[in-house]
């Protein structure tokens, strides 16, 4: 080969790799990895009792929070809180996609946290699930399982939202079946069957296709993402139990805001 072939042949090498960098690159930037280390997820809530496994997905299950926890009500706008009667500040905005890996690291880490404190009364927790993948099959798997979670009763709903992190599909399988998704909410006691109907006939996918625009509205670009009293939360914040409690205790009785929202508008 003569060395200007040779030379081509480096370039187009080199391009080549450059192309594969930026598809990489572009992967990850649908996904926030809070911690930067694997093995952060594995830290343990204090006082609570956590379990930390494999499932399929070969990610950490879902945190297995024994204590109390706060009544949870479905909102107007479809998202559910978690909150003791009369608990309306600090509010912690959880946006969030069942089929994301980071989200089912960060449930593990902190999740069973955000239920202690609500339970404590000291935080309103707003769950915000939506739809952030855009590509099948996990745009599929996506919706199948925020629709189910729109559809399942709120008095269920926090158990339920445990369960699907516990059950998230490898990235890239197909998975969240309607089977699967009212098998599930069966083993929690929710056997009416106008949730099959619910998750068979999606219908729920227009909430949400609308907390999917709120999120964006909001400027929420990858998952996990937390706001608290309307503002995002650094990956500080989130990087354990402990930080987490800190951030909230100091928050005290701010006044809340819609995530998203800027300073000095509501």
């Amino acid at each position: 080969m003569s060395k200007p072939d040779r030379e081509r042949s480096a370039r187009d090498r080199l391009a080549e790799e450059r192309r594969r960098t930026e598809a990489r690159q572009r992967r990850r930037r649908l996904l926030v990895v809070v911690l930067g280390a694997v093995a952060a997820a594995a830290v343990v809530v204090v006082i609570v009792v956590v379990v930390v496994g494999t499932n399929g997905g070969g990610g950490p299950s879902a945190v297995k929070y024994t204590g109390p926890i706060a009544p949870a009500t479905r909102q107007q706008d479809g998202s559910v809180a978690m909150a003791n009667p009369g608990v309306t500040t600090p509010v912690l905005d959880v946006f969030e996609d069942f089929q994301c890996p980071a989200c089912k690291a960060m449930e593990a880490r902190v999740g069973g946290t955000m239920k202690k404190l609500a339970a404590e009364g000291r935080v309103k927790v707003v769950y915000r699930p939506f739809q952030l993948f855009q590509q099948d099959p996990l745009m599929s798997n996506s919706r199948r399982a925020a629709n189910a979670a729109a559809c399942m009763p709120a008095d269920h709903w926090v158990k339920y939202h445990d369960k699907l992190y516990d059950e998230q599909p490898p990235e890239g399988d197909k998975g969240f079946a309607n089977a699967d998704l009212i098998k599930w909410a069966g083993r929690l006691g929710v056997t009416d069957p106008s949730f099959a109907a619910c998750v068979n006939g999606a219908q729920k996918i227009g909430q949400v296709d609308q907390a999917t625009a709120y999120a964006g509205k909001a400027g929420v670009t990858a998952t996990p993402y937390l706001a608290l009293n309307g503002r995002q939360l650094g990956n500080d914040a989130l990087a354990s139990p402990d930080a987490l409690q800190k951030t909230i205790a100091k928050a005290g009785s701010g006044t809340p805001r819609s995530a998203g929202e800027a300073p000095g508008q509501g």
